[in-house]
């Protein structure tokens, strides 16, 4: 089983048994496994559905917590009609890894709690009514203050040698004027091996130069100019030291 360490003896076991529904796992269903494994002593609701997984608000004791849950079959990550049990747990692990590698970093992502399987919980950001906004929702706000805010929490997480691959006000959200980049499994990590160094250099380059487009053009459309090549110089000298990067 080419990604068993990612999962516990339990779900190995389900999947050599044949004894794994070929269904997604209802609501009632989730909310038990999510407590029973300790990622939450109680959930409350669904709070966000994306490509891959969700996200339900928790509790962890006193606190609140967000729990990402990623999905099995109703997934564009998809292995024939179904997605693999030991993918998606190499999928969470990803994710739970790079929340961990940004955030003890000092980039502003959510804090990384724990994980289990294809799930984990981290630092939930909003109140008990409603979630912290994606910066494409959010009003009444100061857009020329905030600007630089995120692009200097962008330019934080490149230092940490993270660079997000689907940078945009999807995938930033903005909690008391501060704003939290989240989906971060779908960054890649300029400064680990595998890859050719600047191959990933790269690919870095060209996913900071598509973010850099993307906020340019939702500031610009609320009244705040940014030139996208000014910003993709700024991010761009924070990899440097990971290899060649030509701004251009």
């Amino acid at each position: 089983m080419p990604n068993a360490p990612y999962l516990d003896a339990s779900v190995r076991w389900r999947i050599q048994s044949g004894q794994v529904a070929l269904r997604e796992p209802r609501y009632r269903e989730v909310a038990a496994f999510l407590t029973e494994v300790g990622l939450a002593t109680e959930v409350l609701r669904l709070i966000g559905s994306g490509k891959e997984a969700d996200v339900y608000l928790g509790r962890d004791g006193s606190s609140l917590v967000a729990v990402k849950v990623y999905r099995t079959y109703r997934t564009v990550n998809q292995v024939g009609r179904t997605m693999k049990l030991d993918a998606i747990g190499h999928l969470a692990s990803w994710e739970f890894e790079l929340l961990h590698y940004a955030w003890s970093d000092g980039a502003p992502v959510p804090r990384p709690i724990r994980r289990e399987e294809h799930a984990f919980s981290m630092q939930y950001l909003g109140n008990l009514d409603r979630p912290a906004p994606r910066l494409k929702d959010v009003v009444d706000i100061d857009m020329a203050a905030l600007a630089p805010r995120v692009v200097g929490g962008v330019e934080r997480l490149v230092e940490a040698g993270v660079v997000h691959t689907d940078l945009s006000p999807y995938n930033i959200l903005v909690d008391r004027m501060t704003p939290w980049i989240i989906d971060v499994g779908k960054c890649l990590r300029v400064d680990r091996l595998g890859a050719p160094p600047w191959l990933k250099v790269h690919q870095a380059g060209e996913a900071l130069a598509a973010g850099a487009r993307h906020l340019a053009r939702f500031f610009g459309s609320r009244g705040v100019p940014l030139d996208p090549s000014e910003l993709l110089a700024r991010w761009g000298q924070r990899i440097e030291r990971f290899g060649g990067f030509d701004p251009r």
